[in-house]
């Protein structure tokens, strides 16, 4: 999934606490992510594609490349999958 997929109006609206707690005032859902969630949400919100907040979270932490990659790609599935942050029609 390319950054494209994302709404910036969309990421903007959310509301995310720094505990992981991610509400969204469109749909009224609630979603609860982990320190991983958090970094991917913050890459989106500031325009980084997904390599390009694969290749941040890498810097921060010593973890493998490919685990990162699988990682973020993941999880932006599921963002999608929920249709938090997505443009409309590009959800699941």
């Amino acid at each position: 999934m390319s950054r494209t997929d994302f709404d910036p109006s969309a990421l903007r609206a959310l509301a995310i606490s720094e505990t992981g707690f991610v509400f969204d005032p469109r749909t009224g859902h609630s979603y609860s992510v982990n320190g991983t969630g958090l970094a991917v949400l913050s890459g989106l919100r500031e325009g980084l594609d997904l390599p390009g907040i694969a290749r941040r979270l890498y810097e921060q932490f010593e973890v493998e490349d490919a685990t990162v990659e699988e990682d973020v790609a993941l999880f932006a599935q599921r963002m999608r999958d929920f249709g938090l942050g997505v443009r409309p029609g590009t959800a699941g």
